[in-house]
């Protein structure tokens, strides 16, 4: 690629109208992860809108809820991390989609072994500004892949296959670990492919065409 082609590309990036609304949605987003990760509760409040809501494995509800029950975790030595990776975002108008690779790692003891579960998935957001803000609306996750993996790799670990089995394929690990510490799993989660991704997806397209997205809070 010439010198001359990579200035014009850069050109139209720097003339994109959406530019400043995606870099402070990216922000928004890296602020979430950090600001949660390290129990900074007041901050980690800014990054939703009133109403926001929270749909992950062992929380759906909204997002004043998922932050005081994530405080509680915290201070009760719950570890729950998040990293982040690449990202894509969509805006029309005050209106956003985001979707940002992640992986949470959570550690916890299995049958009495200190563990560790790697999840790999995405943040799917969906994202508004109200008063010059944008701030999460509502935060769906799509569970890939995971493992679970003994602390002390020289541990024997056995699970029960039978109850394994019954959580998906993109959270299988991680829902066995949370269940084995008291949480209630929600089992119809968002994977790589099928029909609650597919839903997810048109819930996307529906908010960024302006139509309400009431279904997205049940349905998947």
């Amino acid at each position: 690629m010439t010198a001359a082609r990579v200035n014009k590309e850069w050109e139209e990036k720097v003339d994109d109208p959406t530019l400043l609304d995606r870099l402070a949605i990216r922000e928004l987003i890296e602020n979430w992860a950090l600001w949660r990760d390290a129990g900074d509760w007041e901050r980690f409040r800014t990054v939703w809108h009133d109403d926001g809501k929270m749909y992950a494995t062992w929380f759906q509800g909204p997002a004043d809820e998922f932050i005081a029950a994530s405080r509680r975790g915290f201070e009760n030595g719950v570890s729950i991390l998040h990293f982040l990776g690449g990202q894509t975002v969509e805006v029309s108008g005050h209106r956003a989609v985001s979707q940002t690779k992640m992986t949470i790692s959570q550690r916890a003891d299995v049958h009495g072994v200190p563990c560790d579960v790697v999840c790999t998935g995405r943040f799917f957001d969906f994202l508004e500004k109200r008063e010059g803000r944008w701030g999460l609306v509502l935060r769906r996750l799509i569970y890939e892949k995971d493992r679970l993996d003994p602390v002390d790799p020289a541990v024997k670990l056995e699970l029960d296959l039978k109850l394994l089995a019954t959580f998906p394929a993109g959270y299988r690990h991680l829902g066995y670990l949370q269940t084995g510490i008291g949480f209630k799993i929600k089992m119809n989660m968002p994977g790589l492919m099928g029909p609650e991704v597919e839903a997810l997806y048109r819930y996307g397209r529906d908010w960024m065409a302006g139509r309400a997205i009431e279904g997205a809070y049940h349905e998947v």
